[in-house]
């Protein structure tokens, strides 16, 4: 016991000295920029512009969550279920993201639904529409472009559900007649519960703390926590309303897990 205590202890060292002591910072900021006590989480928590801030990022990492999930489970079930080919072409269409950054796939979704951009360009060509279609600076920008993002991550949990499916339920299954539709509601996706459940939890822990994407494709029109954070701290220096937004966001969030996970632990049992 104790040599695996000696390995474990320079890794929590390292994670307290990273994560920890930053963080008590924060929580001390909180409470005391610009004045001691608890001015700034009751601003926080009762004027209209940091609650709608809060309210807009909880309820878009919710639909950028389900959009993610729900596109990368077809997703994986093409590579994990498909025929060899389709397999290699999707595994390449998963990795090749990893490879570009944020900011790249940002601006190349902005030149792809600017005014002036390429679908509305070619909608416009195609006669489909008379005038230019206000895609970026608004909510469903920031969705489209967090979605692309988030949705590799959220393929790997649910590869290593499918893959641990046993084979001989469904081909049990199919054996007693049910249909393939029949078979996929009711015994395969019941199947692959867990990462129904550990896909979202990914990817909403992702999306809560995003800043370039809602930045550049909502343009100042769909501000999120993390934007709102950063104008307080650069641009309208109250670091104290910054650190108290922090720390209810992060309890928030540290909230929802806890609850998701307990809910997960009940499916699992």
């Amino acid at each position: 016991m104790r040599p695996v205590l000696f390995l474990i202890c320079p890794v929590l060292l390292f994670l307290g000295a990273s994560y920890l002591l930053p963080f008590l910072g924060i929580v001390q900021l909180s409470f005391t920029d610009p004045d001691p006590g608890l001015a700034q989480y009751g601003r926080v928590l009762t004027e209209d512009l940091p609650l709608g801030v809060i309210w807009r990022t909880l309820r878009l990492c919710v639909m950028v969550t389900a959009v993610s999930v729900s596109c990368a489970y077809v997703i994986t079930l093409l590579w994990v279920r498909g025929s060899p080919l389709v397999r290699s072409v999707t595994e390449l269409c998963i990795m090749i993201p990893f490879w570009i950054s944020v900011l790249s796939r940002a601006f190349g979704w902005l030149s792809m639904l600017s005014n002036r951009g390429l679908l509305n360009t070619w909608l416009q060509d195609m006669g489909l529409i008379d005038s230019a279609i206000q895609m970026t600076r608004n909510e469903f920008a920031v969705v489209i472009g967090m979605s692309h993002y988030l949705i590799p991550f959220a393929v790997f949990p649910l590869a290593t559900a499918m893959r641990n499916v046993d084979e001989r339920v469904l081909t049990a299954a199919d054996g007693m007649g049910a249909s393939r539709l029949r078979i996929f509601w009711q015994v395969f996706l019941p199947m692959t519960a867990s990462g129904i459940m550990g896909a979202p939890l990914l990817v909403f822990v992702f999306s809560i703390g995003f800043y370039v994407t809602p930045a550049l494709l909502g343009g100042g029109q769909s501000v999120l926590v993390a934007e709102l954070i950063y104008l307080w701290i650069f641009q309208i220096p109250q670091w104290g309303m910054a650190a108290a937004m922090s720390v209810v966001l992060m309890l928030a969030v540290g909230g929802i897990l806890y609850i998701l996970m307990r809910r997960y632990g009940e499916m699992a049992k």
